[in-house]
């Protein structure tokens, strides 16, 4: 655990030395929005297991399954345009 530390702290000194330049900018906004993107999908992921389970008590195999189908859409509807905000910003626009 020690041996990381020493390296985030190396990376984090050599950064603040070398000051910001347009590409390390446009990196650290692709991790940004590939972190918010990573973030939104695994939010979207958790809340769609818990309510096809829920259904599935509630209504059924077969509401569980409509369920399952409507949120795995906007599951994929989120992990698109987070794939498309983090392309955008690896172009710098």
């Amino acid at each position: 655990m020690r041996g990381w530390r020493a390296i985030v702290l190396l990376m984090l000194l050599a950064g603040a030395a070398w000051g910001e330049t347009p590409a390390k900018t446009r990196v650290k906004r692709t991790a940004k929005e590939a972190a918010k993107t990573g973030g939104r999908t695994a939010r979207d992921g958790a809340l769609t297991l818990g309510r096809t389970t829920r259904d599935f008590f509630k209504g059924g195999a077969a509401a569980a399954k409509r369920t399952w189908k409507a949120n795995a859409a906007r599951t994929k509807e989120t992990a698109r345009s987070g794939g498309h905000a983090t392309h955008r910003a690896a172009k710098g626009e």
